[in-house]
């Protein structure tokens, strides 16, 4: 699953761990967060103010 960074404080949303003090569990692809109730944990910017992080690993 896809990682997301927030573009203000870089915090980085990860599907495997969830996030505890917003209510969402592990496994909770970011595309499933509802908008309009999530907001960084640390620094509090929106859901759109995250950028999807590109794996650079090579095959």
């Amino acid at each position: 699953m896809d990682k997301y960074v927030c573009t203000v404080c870089g915090f980085v949303y990860d599907p495997e761990v969830g996030v505890d003090d917003e209510d969402i569990d592990l496994g909770t692809p970011f595309e499933e967060i509802p908008d309009e109730n999530f907001t960084c944990p640390i620094c509090g910017a929106r859901k759109d103010e995250f950028q999807q992080v590109i794996d650079d690993e090579t095959e």
